[in-house]
């Protein structure tokens, strides 16, 4: 491991690995999608079963939610990725505007920003001269470090894109095993399964061991099901519904 280590900290692994850029990341997207997907579409089967309805309302309000909603979470994260691109755009034009402005004031908050880093002196005087001396590397700078935002922006499709495949994979578990696999009891052990699974594939991204992450998204997803069969099983219970 150390040898991999050491041939991937070369100077011409470093080069190509910089030259390539920053990797975008779109787990985030994917495991928002997925363990709502399951969510949702449980909590319908768990209503449904709680109020003892028949089968055919899993399969019609299942179906509608499964295509209508996993559309929605991608449209929604498709318009919050793009406000966030398009919050950085408009950032960096402030920023370029204010260059052109009062590029002694850019420069001194340039400063006071590395001052708090630790630099002094002449250091902190050639890290001034460095950037300010690209009007872009500068506005991105100030991007960063006095908005905080990401200087890697994602794509607003493949965010979409990466959350209706998770919803429609993983939502469409339970409506699958409640129909063709004969049971509420297969429902949940199918479904408690897809949460897990993608517990266990999010701790790749995590310092948590893959049983724990497992197992705090199962505890997740179980409770938002629970609430359903309940409502489910206590309206039947106040409105009288006789058990189909």
């Amino acid at each position: 491991m150390a040898s991999d280590l050491e041939l991937d900290h070369t100077r011409e692994a470093i080069r190509l690995r910089f030259a390539r850029g920053h990797r975008v990341n779109y787990l985030r997207d994917f495991i928002y999608g997925a363990i709502d997907g399951a969510v949702t579409t449980f909590a319908i089967v768990a209503g449904v079963a709680g109020a003892r309805l028949p089968a055919v309302v899993v399969l019609l309000l299942g179906s509608a939610n499964l295509v209508a909603d996993g559309f929605a979470m991608a449209a929604s994260n498709y318009s919050g990725t793009k406000a966030e691109r398009d919050d950085y755009k408009r950032v960096l034009d402030l920023e370029h505007r204010h260059i052109e402005l009062v590029p002694d004031g850019e420069r001194e908050e340039i400063r006071q920003i590395f001052a708090a880093k630790g630099f002094v002196g002449g250091d902190l005087e050639r890290i001034v001269d460095l950037i300010s001396g690209d009007p872009m590397l500068w506005a991105k700078t100030m991007a960063v470090e006095e908005y905080g935002l990401a200087p890697t922006q994602r794509s607003p499709a493949l965010a979409a894109l990466g959350t209706f495949v998770a919803f429609m994979l993983c939502g469409i578990v339970p409506l699958v095993s409640y129909l063709a696999a004969g049971g509420f009891a297969t429902c949940v052990a199918a479904t408690s399964a897809t949460f897990f699974c993608v517990g266990a594939i999010k701790s790749r991204w995590s310092p948590s061991p893959w049983w724990q992450s497992g197992l705090e998204t199962l505890l997740v997803g179980m409770s938002a099901a629970a609430i359903a069969f309940a409502i489910g099983y206590g309206l039947r219970v106040v409105f009288n519904i006789a058990p189909t």
